[in-house]
């Protein structure tokens, strides 16, 4: 019955109809590249739709079950019925194909499903693989039914392709798409894809919700029929089917979200489960199993595939893995994918371990290297590590930390997101099983101190900030014993400190071990790393550290330090010093922002954990209130919000005030700090208040809680506060402000109240026209009188003058009104000044009862009220300041006038001559002058050029900074009168006081800030000498105002003045154009750095410049130098001399220094820094090279059109004046050489001829370098001494180069044998016979040693005996005979190298024959080379001139008597040689002997 019912349902199938030729033709392709089933057919079978195929599987199944009711065969039944099963296969194989097809519609993908779905029920039945249903590709294409049936937007592991018909501009963000991966080979899903390409015509498949729910519906219960099949068909012998269906597997597993929690115990039943992911979880499980692999190998190809899951990544098979865009879905398919790892872990234990050992090791080497990607792989890794055992979790830390000094950045960045996330676990105990090397493996003080701290050095800036974050987070989190490890580390308590700094080159992972993983199906691999050695350090090396990490030339890494820092004060690790809060109140003024903002943050922070500390008070207001003033909003907005939190929130009234508050009294004592010792930083406040007041933070409450504390110790604050409030919100309760003035002036003698009482005056100030009229009137009448009677000091005198004047001013709206009224109230104070001052100064005895305190007072208020009347200021009173100003001593009156200016007609300063005042009385009195000359342009006329004299003579340091101050107003208000002085207050930057040279630098940084003065004569010169001051923080100060004030408006300011820079600081004033500004011999003097002993200062100041220099300026700059600098020597228009060649070495300096190279050429090859592995930063570095190839193809014509006939003209004309810049010029054809060592044949193409000569010129510079250097480390070494020794021979210390005359001059110091006997000079005569050691001849009997005794050997005795001894041993093992030369006397008329030697005989008679190869002498013996023997003449071994020989026997013989033989020093005596007399002949004959001797000919002279 059931086989009829089956036969019945195949007939549906139509088994027949395709007939036997395609059916054969499919199987015979084995299902690759068939032809599809007639549309007919196919409109046949598919007239019911999948009930064809439903009815089908369900008549099927019975035959699959184990407990089936009939014992007939599937198989049998179809033979019986005549009905084919390889028909049977190729037709469901035509319906799985259908959804390869990219378009494919909702129908035929779930005809794709059931007929999968009945082809894995046909493998079920026993007798499957005997009547061979099974194939191998059609069983992978039936699982890809599976997957791709499954819409493609709607896979997380697939990117979403575009619609059709949106153009790419339709992308919000504008990015470009990546390509897809090309495969080699092509299958049936690229043909389809070819076909729907070729039909475009066809619309797009849209699907809806209830669409996709039928196809996951199917999905789901054909992915519950494939489970049944794993467990009854082994795939034991099928590895490549395992392969495959694990990969449908893992992407199954995010292909919907899990429903509920997932479990992955053995005793999971199927039926239970409702997501696909589950069920594709225990299909991997499933494969895990004996039946469908040996051993562990199935286990590594899941953990293989399981690996981009965890990682986050997806793709298609056999292309590179591609991060997914993170979601929640994603997320949760890691979570489950780290959860079934660990579960099959638990499962097989120890035969798992080793397995997941190389999981986690994948995890760290393939990592994407994006922030969030990390953070997620490293819970998860961390998650897995806890399943490992003691002894295992001790050896992957060990291999995590040789991981960590790998010389990729990622790999090191990722170690320490791993080991932060493992110190958020409890420490683990010490376990006996694990190895004694590896306990400290097992402790959290391990990773914070060796892995963490070891990482704060790194090359990599990204290293170094991840590293410094996760310290700062250590300090944070308490919980983990970081306090303790960083406590110990600080203390220097820490035996061995393996903080390996900037070792990332000493570990390197197998490549072979990770190359293509993705691309294979292989399993995962051991990922082998090699150990790197470390190093120790201690408690002050790791502060050190640190506040070098804060001044890091990366933004994020001076952030990151600042956070480290704050934690390491705020948590007590460190007591709090001076140092250390400096450190973070110096970032306050960093250049970046976020440096800045972070600063701010972290002083804050350190406040409130530390309330009590005045240092941190004081550092942080010194930190934070100015920054209410910052140029960025951003910054302004984080100090008013710090302001706010600490101060302005805690002013409560006073009556709820408790000091046992640590937050209100926190406040207060910083408001008493600002009203005492910072209360120069209470001027900021005014804009913060300012602000506040925009802002509506002034409500009538907090006036009042303010007003409550006037009557209290907090009284200054509060009333300094309401001087801030008044002046932005004036409209306050003025009655308690009267009664406070009142009672201020009942206590008129009281000086304890200055600070209180200059509040209350600004308050009064403010409030002065919304105060009634008589008490207006009032009020004006006792402030006048407050000031005629001079009852306060000058902090006092500024606001009640200005007070004054606001009350005048609310009287009248009319300005000329309101003048009359101050002439009339403040010509009173003027006139009592002038009184006052008159009665010391004209009366004969007023100098004698002088109180200094009350003159001050009387001139700081003159200088005051006069500039509210200025028209009640007679002459009388201008001679009365004047006269206090007049010097105590007797200056020479005489006045160098600036070129072209006439003498003044009177010397204001000078005129009272021999004046006793005291330099406090004269300061405030210059300050006075300065006021009145500020309304009365005549007096600063007159006083302008004894102000400058001032400057010169004066050696009171107030009195100057005072003249300073004024001469700077002065250039505000009559900036033409001034300009020309400006010189004279430049000078001030050379000022022995290093308060004055800070000052000055202040003062004109604001004039050239608002474009009061321009760079004009010297002024540039002096303001960047500051740059070499001997004081670090005016230099440092000195940079910052360059940088960040000046350059930012004047971006071309340093390329202008720059070689005029180098001929200024030269001294060198020659050329017609440059450094012709007039300066007196005192600026010479004082700004000179001429010479060698300032060369390094000067080299300071040129790098400092050409280091803000653009591209396009340090291109353009190489080219001026050349054409207005080394031109005029070239032409003749500068002469070439000593001074001449201090310019020319400075200016080869500039030229060969990298400062000046172009940013894409600094970078050589071999020093480029590893990059990240992503695709931006692979973009940055292909965009980078192609920069470099232009700038490099631009800046070699340049150099080859302009700079080469410059360069080697001037080379010609050094090396015949012999100047010492010829070693400049050499270098800075080395450097350019170097790099353009690849352009070189490129660059003299033109003229191969000056190739060649600069190529032989820079061989013998580099051959003379090494020499020297040789030279110096062998004298080094060598600890013999004897100086004193009379007869020495003496060698120079550098040695000479006969042949190439681009040798600098040098002077030698001389012993004193060596001063009597002078060496040999090098001339056109005999420089043929200079070898490349120059020795001297002693005279006669200066050699012997007085009674016999060993003579000691001097260092250049030994240093010669050296050299003979390793040519000689060099010579020997070259040749079978040595060779020796006869020592003569040379010839004075010879000038040629002698190239025909005569041999003697002993007695001095000469050969007819000769030898052109030359020799020894035909008696000498061939072994005696050893007995090296110096003649009388300049003497040199082993070589083939020979001078001419002497005449007369008696010559020989007087020759002979002053020979010395001497032994080698370190060689036994030789034994007696036997004589081997050779005919020159026979030597003249043999070819090898004179190709031996030819090669030993030394180079001829290049001139």
């Amino acid at each position: 019955m059931a086989a009829d019912e089956l036969v019945e349902k195949l007939r549906g199938l139509h088994l027949n109809a395709p007939g036997d030729v395609w059916v054969d033709t499919v199987w015979e392709l084995d299902f690759t590249d068939t032809e599809p089933l007639d549309s007919r057919i196919v409109e046949d079978i598919t007239e019911n739709g999948v009930e064809v195929f439903s009815k089908l599987y369900e008549k099927l199944l019975p035959f699959a079950s184990e407990d089936q009711g009939t014992t007939e065969s599937v198989w049998s039944v179809l033979k019986e019925n005549n009905l084919s099963q390889n028909a049977l296969v190729a037709i469901l194989h035509h319906f799985v194909v259908l959804v390869r097809k990219k378009k494919a519609t909702l129908m035929q993908r779930e005809y794709a499903l059931h007929a999968a779905g009945l082809y894995f029920l046909l493998l079920e039945i026993p007798g499957s693989v005997a009547n061979k249903a099974f194939h191998p590709v059609l069983f992978e294409k039936c699982l890809d039914a599976l997957r791709k049936s499954w819409p493609a937007e709607m896979d997380l592991s697939r990117k979403r392709k575009k619609d059709v018909g949106k153009s790419s501009q339709s992308d919000p963000k504008g990015r470009k798409r990546n390509k897809p991966v090309r495969r080699e080979k092509p299958d049936m899903e690229d043909m389809f894809d070819e076909e729907d390409e070729e039909g475009g015509d066809q619309e797009d498949v849209y699907f809806t919700t209830h669409d996709i729910l039928r196809i996951r519906n199917t999905i789901f219960v054909m992915l519950k029929n494939f489970l049944r099949l794993l467990s009854k068909f082994p795939m034991k012998e099928k590895p490549q089917c395992v392969v495959h269906c694990l990969q449908i597997f893992i992407e199954l597993t995010r292909i919907e979200p899990a429903i509920g929690q997932m479990h992955f115990t053995e005793s999971s039943n199927v039926s239970r489960m409702r997501s696909i992911p589950e069920l594709a979880y225990h299909g991997l499980k499933m494969l895990c199993l004996p039946m469908h692999g040996e051993g562990d190998q199935t286990v590594r190809r899941v953990f293989h595939r399981i690996l981009n899951v965890i990682l986050m990544m997806g793709g298609e098979e056999g292309s590179t893995p591609t991060a997914l865009a993170i979601s929640q879905q994603v997320v949760n398919a890691k979570h489950h994918a780290v959860r079934f790892v660990s579960c099959i872990v638990e499962e097989m234990k120890d035969r798992a371990l080793p397995i997941l050992r190389i999981l986690l090791q994948h995890i760290c080497t393939k990592v994407v290297d994006k922030q969030e990607y990390r953070m997620h792989a490293s819970q998860a890794l961390v998650k897995l590590l806890q399943k490992l055992p003691s002894p295992e979790y001790a050896s992957f830390i060990d291999w995590l930390y040789k991981y960590s000094q790998n010389t990729k950045i990622a790999y090191r960045a990722f170690a320490l997101d791993v080991v932060i996330a493992l110190l958020e676990l409890p420490e683990r105990e010490i376990d006996e099983s694990v190895p004694q090397e590896h306990q400290k493996y097992l402790q959290h003080k391990f990773l914070i101190q060796v892995m963490i701290f070891g990482r704060c050095s790194d090359r990599a800036p990204t290293v170094r900030s991840r590293a410094l974050t996760c310290l700062s987070q250590c300090l944070e989190n308490k919980g983990n014993g970081a306090l303790g490890s960083v406590q110990e580390m600080l203390q220097g308590n820490l035996t061995q400190l393996s903080s390996v700094v900037n070792s990332t080159e000493n570990t390197n992972i197998n490549p072979e071990a990770i190359s293509n993983v993705h691309r294979k199906t292989g399993t995962l691999k051991t990922i082998e790393i090699s150990s790197a050695e470390a190093t120790s350090s201690d408690g002050k090396e790791v502060i050190s550290m640190l506040r070098l990490r804060t001044g890091d030339e990366k933004t994020n890494v001076r952030k990151s330090a600042l956070q480290v820092f704050m934690s390491i004060l705020k948590f007590g690790v460190i007591p709090c010093t001076s140092e250390d809060l400096s450190t973070l109140q110096d970032r306050c003024r960093d250049p970046a922002v976020s440096v800045r903002k972070q600063a701010l943050q972290s002083l804050t922070e350190l406040l409130v954990a530390q309330p009590g500390n005045v240092m941190v008070q004081k550092a942080w207001l010194t930190g934070v209130v100015p920054e209410v003033i910052d140029t960025e909003s951003s910054v302004q907005e984080k100090s008013l919000e710090c302001l706010d939190q600490v101060i302005l929130q805690h002013i409560k009234h006073f009556s709820k005030y408790r000091n046992d508050d640590s937050i209100q009294k926190l406040a207060w004592d910083l408001l008493a700090l600002l009203t005492a010792e910072c209360q120069e930083l209470s001027r900021y406040l005014t804009k913060a208040f300012y602000i506040w007041a925009k802002q509506d933070k002034f409500s009538a409450t907090f006036i009042n809680n303010l007003i409550s504390h006037t009557e209290s110790e907090h009284s200054p604050a509060a009333w300094m506060i309401l001087a801030k409030v008044a002046g932005c919100s004036p409209k306050l309760n003025y009655g308690k402000i009267l009664e406070t003035w009142e009672d201020i002036c009942r206590h008129k003698n009281s000086d304890a109240n200055n600070v209180t009482t200059g509040h209350v005056l600004s308050v009064i100030g403010h409030i002065a026209k919304h105060v009634p009229e008589t008490t207006r009137d009032k009020l004006t009448e006792d402030i006048k009188t407050w000031l005629k009677n001079f009852h306060s000091s000058p902090e006092v005198i500024s606001p009640a003058a200005e007070a004054l004047y606001k009350l005048c001013q609310a009287q009248s709206d009319s300005i000329e009104t309101c003048q009359v009224i101050l002439d009339e109230v403040c010509g009173d104070v003027v006139s009592a000044c002038e009184i006052r001052i008159s009665d010391i100064v004209l009366k004969e005895n007023g100098a004698d009862q002088l109180d200094e305190e009350m003159l001050v007072r009387y001139l700081f208020t003159l200088g005051e009220v006069a500039q509210l009347c200025p028209s009640k200021v007679e002459k009388r009173v201008f001679l009365l300041v004047q006269s206090i100003l007049a010097s105590s001593i007797n200056v020479n009156p005489a006045y160098n006038p600036v070129d072209g200016e006439d003498p003044p007609v009177t010397q204001p300063l000078s005129q009272f001559s021999g004046s006793a005042m005291p330099s406090v009385v004269r300061a405030h009195a210059f300050i006075t002058l300065g006021k009145l000359c500020l309304q009365h342009d005549a007096l600063a006329k007159k006083c302008i050029a004894a102000l400058a004299r001032e400057l010169e003579v004066c050696e009171d340091v107030a009195i100057r900074n005072n003249v300073i101050i004024v001469m700077c107003d002065l250039c505000i208000r009559y900036t033409t009168m001034v300009d020309r002085y400006i010189p004279n207050i430049a000078v001030c930057l050379k000022d022995p006081e290093p308060f004055i040279r800070k000052q000055t630098l202040i003062m004109l940084t604001n004039l050239l800030q608002e474009e009061f003065i321009k760079w004009k004569g010297s002024l540039f010169f002096r303001f960047v000498s500051i740059l070499v001051d001997p004081d670090p923080s005016i230099a440092s100060f000195g940079e910052f105002c360059l940088v960040h004030l000046l350059l930012k408006r004047n971006p071309v300011m340093f390329s202008q003045h720059f070689i005029e820079c180098i001929f200024h600081f030269n001294g060198y004033e020659k050329h017609e154009q440059y450094n012709k500004f007039s300066q007196t011999e005192r600026e010479k003097r004082l700004f000179s750095l001429k010479g060698n002993a300032n060369k390094e200062k000067r080299s300071k100041i040129y790098k400092f410049l050409l280091d803000h220099f653009t591209d396009e300026q340090r291109f353009d700059i190489t080219t001026k130098i050349s054409q207005n600098v080394l031109v005029c020597f070239v032409d003749g228009i500068l002469s070439l001399d000593m001074e001449a060649s201090d310019l020319l070495s400075d200016t080869f300096d500039v030229l060969s220094s990298k400062e000046i190279k172009l940013s894409a050429m600094r970078t050589k090859p071999g020093e480029e820094v590893a990059v990240e592995d992503d695709e931006m930063a692979m973009a940055n570095v292909v965009i980078e090279a192609a920069q470099k190839k232009l700038i490099s193809h631009v800046q070699k014509k340049n150099f080859i059109e302009n700079v080469i006939p410059i360069i080697t003209s001037l080379k010609g004309m050094l090396e015949q004046k012999k100047l010492p810049a010829l070693q400049d010029l050499m270098n800075y054809l080395r450097e350019m050489m170097q790099d353009y060592r690849n352009e070189i044949k490129d660059i003299f193409a033109a003229d191969k001829q000056l190739a060649a000569e600069i190529e032989y010129d820079m061989r013998k510079y580099e051959e003379q370098l090494e020499r020297e250097k040789e030279q110096e480390n062998q004298i080094t070494e060598l600890n013999t001494d004897v100086a004193n020794v009379p007869g020495t021979p003496q060698q120079s210390p550098r040695r000479s180069l006969a042949s190439s005359p681009s040798v600098r001059t040098r002077s030698v110091p001389k012993s004193p044998a060596a001063a009597r006997h002078p060496p040999v000079a090098v001339t056109p005569q005999n420089k043929r016979l200079v070898p490349s050691i120059l020795f001297t001849s002693p005279k006669q009997g200066t050699l012997k040693t007085a009674g016999g005794k060993e003579r000691r050997l001097s260092l250049s005795t030994i240093a010669i005996l050296n050299s003979a001894k390793k040519a000689v041993e060099c010579t020997q093992s070259q040749r079978s005979k040595s060779t020796g030369a006869l020592i003569r006397s040379p010839s004075k008329g010879c000038t040629t190298p002698v190239k025909q030697v005569s041999f003697q005989s002993t007695q001095g008679q000469s050969s007819d024959r000769t030898d052109t190869g030359g020799g020894r002498a035909i008696s000498t013996p061939d072994n005696t080379i050893n007995n090296v023997t110096f003649g009388a003449g300049v003497s040199y071994i082993s070589m083939n001139q020979t001078p001419s020989s002497l005449k007369g026997k008696e010559a020989s013989q007087a020759e002979a008597k002053n020979v010395l033989y001497l032994m080698s020093p370190d060689k036994p005596t030789p034994r007696p040689a036997q004589w081997n007399v050779e005919s020159p002949i026979s030597r003249k004959c043999d070819p090898h002997q004179r190709r031996r001797t030819r090669s030993k000919t030394p180079l001829k002279p290049s001139n």
